[in-house]
This record gives C-alpha cells, sequence and structure tokens, in this order.
C-alpha cells in the first residue's frame, strides 16, 4: 500500500513528503497516523539534525480532506490533531515547512507547528475555516498571529482571502520565496546550512525560545543566563576545526 507520508533520508537531513498527490494532498486521520509515526521515530534518530515536510505534486497541500470530514473521522482522541502537530513542533531539530502551491486552512496549521516557512513563488496561503463555518482546531488560533500579528491573523480568518508568495512573505507568515524551478534546490541548500552547524545548539534554542516567548524581556535574560544550557559536547572539536583552517 503506498505511504501518504514518505520519509527520505539524506546525509543528516529528512524530508518529509505528503503523498497523495491525486487528492492535492488532502489531509486525512491516516495522513496524521504516518505523520506522528515518524515524528516519534525522529525524536530518538541523532542522525538526522533538520527535518524538512513539504508535499508531492502540484501543492503543499489543499487542506482538511471535507470528505473525510462529512464520513465522519475515527479520531483516537479529541485534540489529537493538534497533538500530533505540537509534536513536530516540539522536535529538537530544526522543522521546515517548504511550501509550494496551495497551503490552505488545515495545511496552513500543518507549515505553521514548522519552525518557519519557505516558499516557492507559486506557494498560495489561506485559511477558510470561516468559509465552511467551522473554527480551528489544529492550532490555527494560536500559531498564526504568534507569526504575523493578531490584526493580521484576524483579516486573513475573517476574509478567508488566498495570498501569495510575495504577501506571505510581506506579512511575516513565509521566511523567503525562490522560483519554483529552484525550489528543489534551494531546500537542499537551507537544510545543508542548518545541519553544518551544532545540533545541540539549535535543540537548546528551540528549548530557549518557546520557554521565553511573548514574555517580559526581563524575565527572558534572567531565564537565558540561569537556564542556559552552557556548551554542546561538540564545541572544542569546531572550535579548534576553526582556529586550526584559520593558522
Amino acid at each position: 500500500m503506498t505511504k501518504s507520508v514518505l520519509r527520505e533520508d539524506h546525509e543528516g537531513w529528512t524530508l518529509l513528503t505528503l503523498n497523495r498527490p491525486d487528492k492535492l494532498n488532502a489531509l486525512t486521520v491516516g495522513m496524521f497516523r504516518e505523520l506522528r509515526e515518524h515524528v516519534a521515530e525522529l525524536r530518538k534518530d541523532e542522525a538526522i539534525a533538520c527535518v524538512v515536510v513539504r508535499g508531492a505534486g502540484k501543492c503543499f497541500s489543499a487542506g482538511h480532506d471535507l470528505s473525510d470530514i462529512a464520513e465522519g473521522e475515527d479520531v483516537p482522541s479529541r485534540g489529537w490533531h493538534s497533538e500530533t502537530l505540537r509534536l513536530l513542533e516540539k522536535l529538537p531539530q530544526p522543522v521546515i515547512a517548504a511550501v509550494h502551491g496551495h497551503c490552505y486552512t488545515g495545511a496552513l496549521e500543518v507549515a505553521l507547528s514548522a519552525d518557519f516557512i519557505i516558499a516557492a513563488d507559486s506557494a498560495r496561503f489561506g485559511d477558510t475555516h470561516a468559509k465552511w463555518a467551522l473554527t480551528p482546531v489544529w492550532g490555527m488560533s494560536q500559531r498564526l498571529p504568534r507569526r504575523v500579528g493578531i490584526a493580521t491573523a484576524k483579516r486573513l480568518m475573517f476574509t478567508a482571502d488566498m495570498i501569495g508568495a510575495d504577501e506571505a512573505v510581506r506579512i511575516g507568515l513565509a521566511e523567503y520565496s525562490v522560483p519554483l524551478e529552484t525550489f528543489d534546490a534551494e531546500i537542499e541548500s537551507l537544510a545543508k546550512k542548518i545541519i553544518a552547524n551544532s545540533g545541540f545548539s539549535h535543540a537548546a534554542n528551540k528549548r530557549l525560545l518557546e520557554a521565553t516567548d511573548g514574555g517580559p524581556i526581563d524575565a527572558g535574560l534572567q531565564w537565558e543566563v540561569m537556564e542556559s544550557e552552557g556548551h554542546g559536547p561538540d564545541m572544542a572539536e569546531r572550535i579548534a576545526a576553526f582556529t586550526g583552517k584559520s593558522k
């Protein structure tokens, strides 16, 4: 049986691909089960220093499969989808969402659970919960305003407007965009830049940023001093490699 989320390991990084291209990668319970399994495995995999999530075929994902909703989803527990995305978000490795084509509603909630989003110039983003008389339960109300600000989040949620890659970058939803024809190369280049740096620092920085996000700066500064995880096991090796090259 064809897997609906594929894992492809490269040297030091992993590509997770949403794999229902004939359905525009519409999200189902089965896809989330597979995604959750991959996340659990990646948490224990010390050989992987970066995770990229993208979609197969024409787009990242058109969003939650409405036919799945209509037929009645067999969800293991209340909040299970949200919990799955939280597990993805809390991976120690940097997680990048690489978005091309459609990225709507549930798909946007998946992308927002990554540490940041990069976009191909073909990317289209939107939150259509209000179009279908739905409210978010996968994290949109929490992650979108943290990414773009509450007023912009309200605009996107109230209008259900679709925005392109340039607008997504302008409002801070995506970090940057590249032409679709160079998207694959950019994904690989970005992953290699990240894995060239210390995985210890990446994991520690993710914990530090999450613990202090949105709090008073003085409390955050105190936390940084008191809760610093110090230096990693690869510090001496990295400094020695640098100083050796500079001699």
